[in-house]
């Protein structure tokens, strides 16, 4: 008894001495808050000051010299086949209808097709060669076929562990099925910081065609997972205003949202003072951006400035929600600073009627990403920025009715732009287009490479999370040096 007693007179005096450096500590806050109440600049407030609101970077200097300064990731969502794409085989052709060789299926991985006949279905498009290079990939895409084959390293190589959608888009953003983990525009964030102060460096956007079944886009694919959420992505809208509600209510001017926002950060700086959490912190960066945003994003969609060629060449106005606008507007975020977008055509799941399914898709987004690397090249821009196109998975060599299932074991993606030789491939799958055999190539390669190309080392960005240093590439990944110019 004397002992819980002694214990809990112990506990008082512990909180009566918190109690008092916690007032002594908001007495000396409330100083300070006068203080920066009074403190102006030339400019307006002096915000951001010090490691609370500047979010990064944490790379002071890069590991090497980078190539590139931004990427643009074109996301094809659903599970691209690559056998009506990028990836012709001429003996699928010919064994069309005729059963899949056993020594190929035994044992595999199918996502739907478990337990089905397992027949040869023959590429539904004829390939082409274009360019001086003559890279060989389907006829459904005349604009990049044209405009970009010489610019283009085709991977055809490429595996994943995942035979499902969620998993496999986890997989490609994050590098690892394990949900949680930061997105690879986050790790970004982290590392390199952000270019412009009046727009997000990580920006989203998400398309939709008529063709296929829709792929479901979670944020999550965007998301800071265990680094401080003021690292994710912002998810602009494709149609009409990017961002709601950007604009003042009526009677509320710029000056008046300037006055609210300074306070609130003022107080928010208080209690991080207090508390050090780092969600204080991004509370207060995303109130600062929220303002400036209001000044960046309504110029970042005026195009009155836009030649009328280049609304020509994209074919869009703009704002009409089509993956050509959002390519348009990736172009004019990049221009502005902006450091990671990725663009998601959410069109490619096509279980049924893959020849018509994949003709109607890749026709809504040839033109777009044509147009896209078209206007990056003639700004001088595509040799610092890199450009991704690809889906989380390919498609069966065999038959789902008239269309195609899930399939891990081989697929494409092609890259182009800054540190990218262009007009080749790599890697190759064996000739039914079922296995990469052929420099095999995991999506921890395609990030180590960019990494690499951004100027860091994919084994030295890492967060030290629950006990353990994380980094994007798991614990796996290479750079894929053939590939580099």
């Amino acid at each position: 008894m004397n002992a819980e007693r002694s214990w809990m007179a112990g506990g008082r005096v512990a909180d009566g001495r918190r109690m008092f450096l916690r007032q002594a500590s908001s007495g000396l806050g409330a100083l300070a808050l006068g203080s920066m109440l009074r403190e102006q600049t030339a400019g307006g407030r002096a915000w951001g000051a010090g490691p609370a609101t500047d979010g990064g970077p944490v790379l002071k200097e890069r590991h090497h010299t980078p190539r590139i300064k931004r990427v643009i990731w074109l996301y094809m969502a659903g599970g691209m086949s690559h056998l009506e794409t990028w990836d012709n085989k001429p003996k699928l052709r010919e064994l069309h209808g005729q059963p899949m060789p056993e020594s190929i299926t035994k044992g595999q991985q199918i996502a739907q097709l478990q337990g089905a006949k397992l027949n040869c279905f023959a590429p539904q498009h004829d390939f082409k060669k274009y360019g001086e290079s003559g890279l060989e990939f389907s006829s459904i895409w005349p604009e990049l076929g044209a405009r970009c084959a010489d610019r283009m390293c085709l991977i055809r190589s490429m595996y994943t562990e995942a035979i499902n959608h969620d998993p496999a888009h986890t997989l490609m953003n994050t590098g690892t099925m394990v949900a949680g983990r930061p997105s690879m525009g986050a790790w970004l964030q982290y590392g390199l910081g952000a270019e412009t102060d009046s727009l997000p460096g990580f920006v989203v956007m998400v398309s939709t065609g008529n063709f296929g079944q829709k792929q479901p886009i979670a944020a999550r694919q965007w998301h800071s997972g265990f680094l401080p959420s003021r690292f994710q992505g912002v998810e602009f809208r494709s149609k009409g205003d990017p961002v709601l509600y950007v604009g003042n209510p009526p009677g509320v001017n710029r000056g008046r949202q300037e006055d609210l926002v300074t306070a609130l950060n003022q107080v928010n700086r208080l209690a991080n003072e207090q508390l050090d959490d780092p969600e204080i912190a991004t509370r207060i960066a995303q109130y600062e951006m929220a303002f400036r945003m209001q000044a960046g994003v309504p110029e970042l969609v005026d195009l009155k400035d836009e030649p009328q060629h280049v609304l020509d060449l994209y074919g869009t106005k703009g704002g009409d929600g089509t993956f050509a606008a959002n390519c348009l507007l990736a172009r004019r975020l990049a221009e502005r600073g902006c450091r990671f977008i990725q663009l998601y055509h959410r069109d490619w799941d096509h279980h049924g009627a893959v020849k018509a399914h994949s003709q109607g898709t890749a026709a809504e987004v040839d033109r777009g990403a044509a147009a896209l690397i078209t206007d990056l090249e003639q700004r001088g821009m595509l040799n610092e920025t890199l450009v991704v196109f690809g889906s989380e998975f390919g498609r069966t060599p065999m038959a789902q009715g008239d269309g195609r299932d899930h399939h891990l074991a081989g697929f494409s993606l092609w890259l182009a732009g800054g540190g990218i030789r262009g007009g080749m491939s790599y890697g190759a799958t064996d000739e039914l287009g079922y296995h990469a055999v052929e420099n095999r190539t995991h999506i921890n390669d395609v990030h180590a490479t960019i990494l690499h190309l951004l100027g860091i080392d994919h084994l030295k960005l890492t967060y030290r999370f629950q006990g353990r240093d994380f980094r994007l590439t798991d614990v796996a990944g290479r750079v894929i040096e053939p590939i580099l110019a």
